[in-house]
């Protein structure tokens, strides 16, 4: 029996990727991850200057990528970015969909205009983002869409009400979207990153005492770095999951099984 014919099943090499909200963060270490693994990596922010300099940096360090100018939370530009990206480079074969942001204030003081605002990006933006490749994955008969959750899918955090909805909401948009989207060969899953260093999570890393209660919460007492997201999002985004969709993986150190 040759199970593997000889292939590699976690070769992403040739692939197109999305990566929304790649100009910072993880969203940037994810691009330059599938870079790393022989993508081309198609980087969309609303911040332009911003993913200009990851898609450059890729390019310098000998990788493919393409910066674009994405807003999540309208509809006109959503379309347009992803018409983009297909008249570029012709098709889509993985969408990140990470484009994030949060508001740290008490529940009672949450504003309407921040719940739109968090909302509007977090959920709103995965939807439609998602919607929007989906189309061209339909077409293509086949697709890896990987939406980004967070610890806050499962928890509640203090002074994160809105975040942790939305994020709940994520894991659940995921599933829905891989009943749907399964007899397209689309796969679709969720990635939930526990506490990674970035500017989001900079203020709580910077706190001694903040930072001493995650890491005594953290089985592994450590934070994680980008390099620990590199396995599951290669493993997602190739053929070795083709017969896992609706799933998320926890990328947390250990937290949420303490």
């Amino acid at each position: 029996m040759n199970v593997l014919e000889g292939k590699n099943l976690f070769d992403v090499a040739g692939k197109i990727v999305l990566v929304t909200g790649s100009a910072t963060g993880l969203g940037e270490g994810y691009a330059h991850i599938f870079a790393e693994a022989g993508a081309t990596v198609a980087c969309a922010d609303i911040d332009f200057d911003g993913v200009k300099a990851t898609a450059d940096d890729i390019i310098a360090q000998g990788g493919s990528a393409a910066a674009y100018k994405i807003d999540v939370t309208k509809q006109e530009s959503i379309r347009e970015t992803v018409a983009r990206i297909v008249e570029d480079h012709g098709r889509i074969d993985v969408l990140v969909n990470n484009a994030g942001v949060e508001h740290i204030e008490p529940y009672v003081d949450v504003t309407p205009e921040h719940y739109d605002f968090i909302t509007g990006v977090n959920l709103k933006g995965v939807f439609f983002v998602g919607q929007e490749v989906a189309k061209v994955m339909k077409k293509q008969k086949g697709g890896k869409i990987i939406n980004i959750g967070s610890l806050g899918s499962y928890i509640g955090l203090a002074e994160s009400s809105v975040y942790c909805s939305t994020k709940g909401g994520v894991i659940q948009l995921s599933k829905t979207m891989s009943i749907e989207l399964g007899p397209d060969n689309i796969q679709v899953n969720c990635v939930a990153p526990g506490y990674f260093i970035t500017p989001m999570t900079r203020p709580f890393y910077d706190d001694p005492d903040h930072r001493a209660w995650i890491e005594s919460r953290i089985p592994l007492h450590i934070w994680g770095t980008v390099k620990d997201m590199a396995g599951p999002m290669l493993f997602l985004a190739s053929a070795a999951s083709d017969y896992i969709t609706g799933e998320t993986i926890k990328v947390d150190g250990g937290w949420l099984a303490s």
